[in-house]
């Protein structure tokens, strides 16, 4: 089930006088901009304009899915108040408008939240654009709008973070475009990402104790564990994907109930994920986890936070900013929540995988000097790198419980958090109850986004951006 946030405004020059009134639909999880709408109403009061304003928003979301849940936003604690039930509704003007509202959605599934003017921009924007339309004797036009015109365009030959194309959905629906995003995805990796040369064989499964070379990524090399290949998989990682460790660090939301109960409606707490910006061994395609060195970002990865910070500040929706402890993923978090106007938390559980005495290698180098242990690591998620490292499963165990912290903690709020390949895609699996091997299936780009929605009941949806600027 798709989720809208509609974020409504009114106003009149007057009080009653010249009116209008301005509306957003954006995407919950994402923030991605859907529908705009905004018109001058010629004399009407505050309030009315308003509700018109409500009535718009419902109305734009209705027509791009008449199933969707809708979280309203609105700086009007009268609209906000009766609209919930709190507060009557005495004024003969706008009766009829509640009442209309009422009926656009059912009422379980809309929420309403006060919040102050200030962060209700986008809306106030367009109905002082609507105003100043009729002012001139006009009608106010999406193609002349200015509401975005505080983010600096993206240049041509490095494109900014690309805008999604379409909204997680409920459990069950998210869980059948996963298994076709499995298949694509699969299919996409045999030519590699956009711009890259492929990354690994994907035309016959990987044998457990001879593994296919490849080519590495900064967090963790594409051929290794929670690598950005399309590798097959063996026997062992088939029957270690039904390991313990993996079962407790998956928990409720990566086993669906039998039948699927019936989808909580409430908002989910939403997780937009961001792995880091590029650092000086990303290029160089070597081990870098929570053991070695712990590199900061090179000037590529600080101007690729930088435009994701652009593009997060433009949908707006993103409440608080969680990291890693790390330096490469401090550093980004620290970039981007200085664009929003808020403070970095850390949280030591999104901290990369220890990669153990691999730390600062190659994946090439690690076959030459460790065969046997890296076979082994390959083959089992219970496996260590050598020299104590951590394994997968310890690393799921670890990322599950801070995972099942910040759900408590940020109940039905948009949550950005920042952190590396490993921790990302151990969330991603789980979410989608997926086992272990299922981690070479997934590629994950340097400051690339993703974004999982929790709810209630336990089911989870899954939301793959997963593309970048690599300004180069």
């Amino acid at each position: 089930m798709r989720e809208f946030i509609v974020e409504a405004d009114g106003g009149s020059r007057g009080n009653p006088g010249p009116a209008g009134y301005g509306a957003v639909v954006s995407d919950a999880a994402t923030g991605e901009t859907l529908a705009e709408a905004a018109e001058y109403l010629g004399v009407a009061t505050n309030n009315v304009a308003e509700y018109r304003g409500l009535l718009a928003g419902l109305r734009a979301a209705r027509d791009l899915d008449p199933e969707a849940v809708v979280r309203v936003r609105m700086d009007s604690k009268l609209v906000v108040e009766q609209m919930s039930g709190r507060w009557k509704i005495k004024h003969p003007d706008m009766k009829p408008l509640a009442a209309e509202a009422a009926r656009i959605f059912p009422r379980e599934r809309v929420t309403y939240e006060w919040i102050p003017r200030e962060r209700n921009k986008h809306a106030d924007r367009l109905a002082n654009e609507a105003m100043d339309a009729g002012a001139r004797g006009e009608q106010w036009s999406a193609a002349a709008s200015t509401a975005d015109l505080d983010t600096p365009p993206a240049r041509p030959a490095r494109p900014a973070v690309p805008e999604p194309d379409g909204p997680p959905g409920d459990a069950a629906a998210g869980a059948a475009r996963a298994r076709a995003a499995l298949a694509e995805g699969a299919a996409r990796n045999r030519t590699g990402a956009a711009g890259q040369e492929p990354e690994a064989p994907t035309t016959a499964p990987r044998p457990a104790a001879a593994p296919s070379p490849a080519a590495s990524d900064d967090d963790v090399p594409p051929a290794a564990g929670a690598a950005d290949t399309d590798s097959g998989t063996g026997p062992a990682s088939e029957a270690a994907g039904k390991a313990d460790a993996d079962v407790r660090a998956a928990g409720v939301v990566a086993t669906p109930r039998s039948g699927w109960a019936p989808a909580d409606m409430g908002p989910p707490a939403t997780f937009v994920l961001l792995r880091h910006g590029e650092t000086p061994l990303t290029p160089q395609k070597r081990f870098s986890g929570s053991g070695g060195s712990d590199p900061s970002l090179s000037d590529i990865g600080r101007e690729q936070a930088g435009r994701v910070a652009a593009a997060l500040a433009r949908r707006g929706t993103v409440q608080a900013v969680v990291a890693s402890p790390l330096a490469r993923t401090l550093e980004t978090a620290r970039i981007v929540a200085a664009r929003l106007g808020l403070d970095v938390q850390v949280e030591e559980g999104l901290r990369e995988t220890d990669f153990g005495a691999w730390e600062g290698l190659t994946f090439g180098e690690v076959r030459e000097r460790h065969p046997e242990d890296l076979n082994a690591w390959l083959a089992a998620p219970d496996a260590e790198p050598t020299g104590g490292g951590e394994s997968f499963a310890a690393t799921a165990a670890r990322v599950a419980a801070a995972r099942d912290k910040l759900i408590a903690a940020h109940a039905g709020r948009t949550v950005l958090l920042v952190t590396h390949v490993t921790p990302i895609k151990t969330l991603v699996r789980l979410a989608l109850g997926a086992p272990p091997e299922a981690l070479f299936r997934m590629e994950l780009s340097a400051a690339s986004l993703s974004a999982i929605a929790y709810y209630g009941d336990g089911n989870a949806s899954v939301r793959l951006f997963n593309e970048t600027s690599h300004l180069r």
